[in-house]
This record gives C-alpha cells, sequence and structure tokens, in this order.
C-alpha cells in the first residue's frame, strides 16, 4: 500500500484541484452547502450499495466521492472564514482524543460495551442534554431506531438477554394481532411500529444490523422478480396473465440460483 508521504501528497493533490474548480469552474463555483445535501446523501447510498455488495473497486470509488464532498464543504467554509480543512480534521481528532481515554489516558476499559458506556458518559459531560441528541431526525426511521436502541444501551438502559427481548418481540406480535381483529388503523399502525422497534433490538441483541438484513431481502426478492420476468418475457406472457402458480414455478427456480 502507499506510504503516509504518497498518502498525504495525494490528499494535497485532491485540496489543489479543489481550488482550482472552485475558481474556475462554471458548475463548482456555484455550488453551496445547501445545493451539495443531497448530492452528499445520494453519494453516502452509494457507498452504503457498494459495501453490501463486497465490490471493494467500487467502494473505493464512492469513498472518493464522499472525500471530495469533505473537501467541498471545507472549501465552501474557508471562503467564508468559518472553517477550512485543517480545522475539520483538528476537529475530529480533537473528538477522538477525548472519547478515547483508555488510549490517550489513564482509563481502564475490559471490553467494547465498556467503550461504548465512556463514549456516551463523555458525551453528557461535554455539554450534551441527552444521549439521543447525536441521533439525526432526518435518518430513516428503520436506522433511526437501531441508533436510537443503541445510544441508550450505552448508558445502561437495555435487557439482559436476548431471550427478554424475543419476549418483547411476541407480547408486541400479539398486540398487534388484537388491534387487527378490533380494526383500529391508528391502533394498528402503532402497535406495527412497536414491533418494527422491538424486532430492531432484538437484531442488535443477534449482533446484526437490520438495515443491512433488509436491504440483502430487498435485493434478494429483486433478483428473484428479475428472473421471473426474465422467464415471463421469453414465453411472450405478460406477467399480469400469469397466474399465481405459473410464477411460482420461476420463483422456486430463482431461489435456486447462485446468490
Amino acid at each position: 500500500m502507499n506510504s503516509r508521504a504518497a498518502q498525504l501528497k495525494a490528499f494535497d493533490r485532491l485540496l489543489t484541484i479543489m481550488d482550482e474548480l472552485r475558481e474556475q469552474c462554471p458548475w463548482d463555483k456555484k455550488q453551496t452547502m445547501e445545493t451539495l445535501r443531497h448530492l452528499t446523501i445520494e453519494e453516502t447510498y452509494e457507498l452504503g450499495d457498494a459495501i453490501l455488495d463486497n465490490d471493494l473497486e467500487e467502494v473505493k470509488k464512492e469513498l472518493g466521492d464522499v472525500l471530495l464532498h469533505i473537501v467541498f464543504y471545507s472549501k465552501i467554509g474557508s471562503e467564508t472564514n468559518d472553517f477550512d480543512i485543517a480545522d475539520v480534521c483538528n476537529s475530529i481528532c480533537d473528538k477522538l482524543i477525548s472519547r478515547h481515554p483508555h488510549i490517550y489516558s489513564d482509563v481502564k476499559v475490559e471490553n467494547e460495551e465498556d467503550v461504548k458506556r465512556n463514549w456516551e458518559n463523555l458525551k453528557l459531560k461535554e455539554g450534551k442534554k441527552s444521549v439521543l441528541e447525536g441521533v439525526p431526525n432526518s435518518l430513516p426511521a428503520l436506522v433511526k431506531a437501531n441508533r436510537i436502541q443503541e445510544k441508550v444501551a450505552g448508558v445502561g438502559f437495555d435487557w439482559e438477554a436476548p431471550n427478554q427481548v424475543w419476549e418483547k418481540v411476541e407480547e408486541e406480535l400479539s398486540e398487534l394481532k388484537e388491534e387487527v381483529e378490533n380494526g383500529n388503523k391508528d391502533a394498528i399502525e402503532s402497535e406495527y411500529g412497536d414491533v418494527l422497534f422491538s424486532m430492531v433490538n432484538y437484531a442488535r441483541f443477534l449482533g446484526i444490523n437490520p438495515e443491512n438484513a433488509l436491504e440483502r431481502t430487498n435485493k434478494k426478492f429483486s433478483k428473484r422478480f428479475q428472473y421471473l420476468e426474465k422467464k415471463a418475457k421469453a414465453l411472450n406472457k405478460p406477467l399480469k396473465e400469469m397466474t399465481l402458480a405459473e410464477m411460482d414455478v420461476f420463483w422456486e427456480e430463482a431461489k435456486r440460483l447462485p446468490k
């Protein structure tokens, strides 16, 4: 891999290119933090897709896109004398040192859970009024549920064992079934949300990421359905004209395809 000197040289090259683009390119000159925001979100999702696909070449490219956005925001910040890339780097360095007293001070930890608890307690000491302040409001609901549960677990508000969480899942499923039988849409939605929230919590106890798990299923379903569409097209028969039994034959074939 590249030496530290080569890494710094490459980063300097990116900063120089950013300076040139901001000065000379009509599109780059027009951009603001607000106009870049939705593009940054898009790039982050593309990085997430590449990671789930285990496409390391694509991961490298998408990391470059995300890094470009970080440099872009820093360049805009420097133009208003608010901050530059050095401030951004020093800020995260200071935070990492402060949040890792077991590395940079004399605090002792036994395991990962101790580290997480220290992290959340340090944030409160820094002036945070709630451990939940670090959960962005704009996160997708499934991701947000997972982060909320991680945050509160970090300060000890948690179940002790997976079986307790599963019992909660079963309890929420029972309450959902009851509301479905009652036919109250608002209550059904509320109980359905409770089921999802408890399932997200159970995933955490199983050591899996619920967002990744659901996205894997999305990809698996899409691949199988596209196989079904391909087979229907080969028969010159629209899907809407096929019976469920006919479609199920191809669906079962799709399930046997290599993953």
